[in-house]
């Protein structure tokens, strides 16, 4: 490794402490590095005259505006639809029903992906289909992992109408179903948006933590009983923990 190369590997093990760290003293650095004194003092010098950190006025270290910009810069292009594709098309080709991709958009729900290939009967969802958030496991996966104040916001003042035999219409059964999925980390359905057919859903997190979509498998009714709906309810989370993975976040 030449000099120029180990400054550049030496001067990333710098910034990356500040993963687990939002600020760092000169000596922290040091120790957690176990880079020697003075070529800490010199990498310091120069990130933070290229703006990739910033000493405060209690002398110490802080993640630079520059950074910053860059992760705006690369949260704001990543698609979605292309890093989820992938992960989706081994999901169905692995449990043979239809893998839909769900995000918010206003006060809806909008499928922006769905592979079926593999299903012998095709369901009501389509790309570009909207739903209300209340209505199936994928957009009420969505509804249940918003802020607690724009959930309560949504309900009260929304009117909750039937779709089909299993829609919920009760504003306290759907407050039920929203604790429940915040508690198990997914939420099924049965005939909320068509009769017989229904969908397992998890949710699908951003850098910052928050909700950013919802992946759900859906089929006939028939096919989510007993053992097998929990077997689709693992398949769903570790798909939606791999997405949201790609999508920079950390549990």
């Amino acid at each position: 490794m030449n000099n120029k190369n180990k400054t550049v590997v030496r001067s990333m093990a710098i910034l990356n402490l500040f993963m687990d760290h939002a600020e760092l003293s000169f000596q922290e650095i040091i120790d957690l590095s176990g880079i020697p004194k003075t070529s800490v003092y010199r990498m310091l010098m120069s990130l933070e005259e290229m703006g990739f950190l910033e000493k405060g006025e209690d002398s110490k270290y802080r993640l630079g505006l520059l950074l910053l910009k860059f992760g705006h810069l690369v949260s704001s292009r990543l698609d979605i639809r292309q890093i989820a594709y992938p992960i989706m098309k081994d999901l169905h080709d692995d449990v043979g029903e239809a893998v839909n991709l769900i995000i918010k958009q206003n006060d809806e729900a909008i499928y922006i992906e769905k592979i079926d290939t593999n299903q012998k009967v095709r369901l009501y969802t389509a790309i570009g289909r909207r739903s209300p958030l209340y209505a199936g496991a994928c957009s009420r996966v969505i509804l249940s992992y918003l802020p607690e104040q724009e959930i309560r916001h949504y309900i009260e003042s929304i009117q909750l109408e039937a779709f089909a035999n299993g829609t919920i219409t009760d504003k306290k059964q759907l407050y039920e179903t929203i604790f429940e999925a915040q508690k198990n980390g997914y939420t099924i359905s049965y005939s909320e948006l068509e009769n017989h057919t229904a969908a397992v859903a998890a949710p699908i997190f951003d850098h910052k933590g928050d909700i950013a979509a919802g992946i759900s498998i859906a089929g006939l009714e028939a096919n989510y009983q007993k053992g097998h709906v929990q077997v689709l309810i693992e398949k769903v989370k570790e798909a939606a923990r791999q997405i949201s993975k790609r999508l920079g976040y950390k549990e």
